[in-house]
């Protein structure tokens, strides 16, 4: 005689009306993580962790390793992320500082490295030479933008340091130069020799403005000429 099973197999289907442990632990994630735009903050944590505390197997708890695991990474993550923010912050306000200690240049004279040298106004271009030695002369000569010759002088035996010149800003007519970018060379004389020595002068600053790549603050001195804050060595009147 055959037996046949009379039990119905759709029994053992939960009713809709009653939760299983892991669909009440995801209902309550989702609504943790709903309530905070998919951000996950210290109170959805908690939250989130009670209801897993709550909804988990009583004959297979939670190991306690793995508790406080969670709760530490939890914690790095959270100061991780305090410290990115005020990161963020310290840099907004370091570059607000440097754009207003920048912009207290406007106006000033900073000095300009390499012989460079910029007329505007047709006024005169301030100087210094570093000698790094007593010479017996020195003999000074001022280039155009395309390399032509426009004004040569020579001065006397100094002291070795700075020496500080002006150029009128004429030729070697006397005729005033145009606006424009200029190059200064030094050579000095001592013993019958000649050595090229650095040669700086000074510009206005006009403007002030951030690199959008670097973040790097420029100065505007003017003819489409700019320079780092850090190149500026010398500041005058």
């Amino acid at each position: 005689m055959a037996i046949t099973s009379t039990v119905d197999t759709t029994s053992s289907t939960v009713p809709s009306n009653i939760k299983t442990t892991a669909q009440a632990k995801k209902e309550a994630e989702q609504a943790v993580l709903n309530g905070n735009g998919g951000a996950m903050g210290q109170t959805a944590f908690l939250t989130l962790f009670t209801a897993q505390l709550k909804s988990q197997n009583p004959l297979d708890p939670m190991d306690n390793t793995a508790f406080v695991s969670q709760l530490a990474q939890f914690s790095q993550l959270e100061a991780t992320t305090k410290m990115s923010d005020s990161m963020t912050s310290l840099v907004k306000t370091m570059s607000t500082d440097r754009m207003t200690s920048a912009a207290s240049l406007l106006g000033k004279k900073v000095s300009l490295a390499d012989g460079q040298a910029m007329v505007a106004n047709s006024e005169g271009v301030d100087g210094v030479v570093s000698l790094p030695s007593d010479v017996d002369s020195i003999s000074l000569k001022v280039f155009s933008a395309s390399g032509q010759l426009v004004r040569t002088g020579s001065i006397g035996a100094q002291k070795k340091g700075e020496f500080p010149f002006t150029w009128d800003g004429n030729d070697n007519a006397g005729n005033k130069v145009a606006d424009g970018k200029y190059r200064i060379e030094a050579t000095t004389l001592k013993f019958g020799k000649e050595n090229k020595v650095p040669v700086s002068t000074l510009a206005t600053v006009k403007g002030v403005s951030t690199d959008p790549v670097t973040g790097d603050m420029k100065v505007d001195v003017g003819n489409n000429t700019t320079m780092s804050m850090s190149e500026i060595k010398r500041i005058g009147n």
